[in-house]
């Protein structure tokens, strides 16, 4: 491991682990533990790892395989774990995910999601699950008179879009976190619509940005809603896009904010293998894949594993350690500030203490520099190991975190790692693009959403 970051000395990167743990089962007896996560219609993610054979070494490959599994699940989404060629793994994961085990919140969460009962199941080698994929085209629709809509935590924007030019667009204010009262969200989503829809001599199509776990333009989790309570949500908000899209009386496409971030790219870019990472109060990532579509993949990769050192930080939703939300968002930053021995003042927000950071790197401050550098460093080998799952050619850095002078300090040392310790992804594109290109085109990305 060529570079460290001086302000996290017990970094230890997942990729660097697999590698190390595939060199070393290679030199020695192995059997093949195959991994299968399975989600909504019966599609699935398959990961075959090679492991040590030797029964005393049987803690080195759950604690391997655990990380993996834990990975796979926060890529791809998935109600149900299948594993074949280790008892001992499975027994242990069929623990870890049961609803008082270590992943009880990753066990919730996906019962939720799919509205399935968890499940981790073994079979046999003759009885593992074929690969089934999914690519869902969507996207690139710029014909007739669209709204594109994208739901933040802070305002919501609006445009009126026709054949792919924004004749109107407007941000509001607004806050739904804090208000339990679903109609609160209803009317503000209802309200910027027909405000664009004015825009517009009709609607043909309606293409929605946000983040949150969507499918089947169904809002399964958002934290828009985060005070709306769960009676309200499941008669309520479930829904919500497709209520309000039946009353401006047109057909609707609901898309997680960081897949539209990855279209936009592709859009603006003419190119496909798209990764997009906005990195502000938490990673949001999308994906869109050598064919121009979606997986139809969760890409929540806050919660997946990047560092595999237990004393890592622990994220305080999942109660996880070196998950990618304490690394790629403002909490990154805090933590490597704290590290370094910064005082902040009392009672300020995370988003007011990334603010401090980010004026001293403006004054060319040599610790706001370390930390950028750090996020650098973790970005770097972090693609390496989302390289495992995703064919990347370009990776598109957005959000907050990445503004200002930091955000070439982190791109600069990511694209060193990669150059010096993962040649292979050295052709790996990153960039960020620029301040027209991140409004607009997220705008014209989600309302090109719908086919019609």
């Amino acid at each position: 491991m060529k570079f460290t970051p001086v302000y996290d000395k017990g970094y230890y990167p997942m990729i660097v682990k697999l590698r190390e743990f595939k060199q070393a089962v290679q030199k020695e007896d192995k059997k093949t533990l195959k991994i299968c996560v399975e989600r909504n219609k019966g599609y699935n993610f398959i990961y075959n790892l090679d492991i040590f054979a030797d029964e005393n070494k049987r803690e080195e490959n759950y604690g391997v395989a655990e990380r993996l599994i834990k990975t796979i699940l926060w890529v791809a989404g998935g109600y149900k774990i299948i594993l074949s060629g280790d008892k001992y793994v499975y027994e242990r994961i069929k623990d870890d995910y049961s609803k008082q085990g270590a992943r009880a919140f990753d066990e919730k969460f996906m019962s939720g999601v799919y509205e399935k009962p968890f499940e981790v199941l073994y079979v046999e080698d003759k009885d593992f699950p074929a690969p089934s994929s999914c690519s869902l085209k969507v996207g690139g629709h710029l014909n007739g008179c669209r709204i594109g809509f994208d739901a933040g935590g802070s305002d919501r924007k609006v445009s009126a879009v026709i054949d792919g030019k924004v004749v109107y667009s407007e941000e509001v204010v607004w806050f739904p976190k804090i208000n339990s009262d679903w109609h609160y969200q209803y009317n503000g989503i209802l309200e910027s619509m027909k405000t664009a829809a004015s825009k517009m001599p009709r609607v043909d199509a309606i293409g929605v940005s946000s983040a949150g776990v969507y499918v089947d333009n169904k809002i399964m989790v958002a934290s828009l809603f985060l005070k709306v309570p769960e009676d309200d949500f499941e008669k309520h908000v479930k829904t919500m896009y497709l209520d309000i899209a039946k009353e401006i009386g047109a057909p609707v496409e609901v898309a997680n904010d960081g897949d539209v971030t990855a279209l936009a790219g592709a859009m603006d870019l003419n190119d496909n293998s798209v990764l997009g990472i906005a990195m502000g109060t938490s990673e949001a990532v999308g994906y869109i894949n050598n064919e121009g579509c979606l997986e139809g993949w969760l890409n929540e990769l806050a919660l997946a594993p990047v560092d595999y050192s237990k004393d890592a930080m622990v994220d305080e939703w999942s109660g996880d350690y070196g998950c990618g939300v304490k690394y790629f968002s403002q909490d990154g930053v805090i933590k490597l500030a704290e590290n370094a021995g910064f005082k902040f003042e009392e009672g300020l927000s995370p988003a007011e203490k990334l603010k401090v950071i980010q004026k001293l790197m403006s004054e060319d401050n040599e610790m706001a520099k370390n930390i950028y550098d750090c996020i650098g460093i973790y970005l770097g080998y972090t693609l390496a190991y989302y390289s495992e799952f995703y064919n990347i050619k370009h990776a598109l850095l957005l959000g907050r975190v990445t503004s200002g002078k930091g955000g070439d300090i982190i791109l600069n040392r990511a694209r060193q790692v990669l150059e010096e310790e993962f040649p292979e992804y050295a052709s790996i594109c990153l960039q960020m693009p620029d301040e027209s290109n991140k409004r607009v085109g997220q705008s014209i990305a989600a309302a090109s959403l719908p086919e019609f």
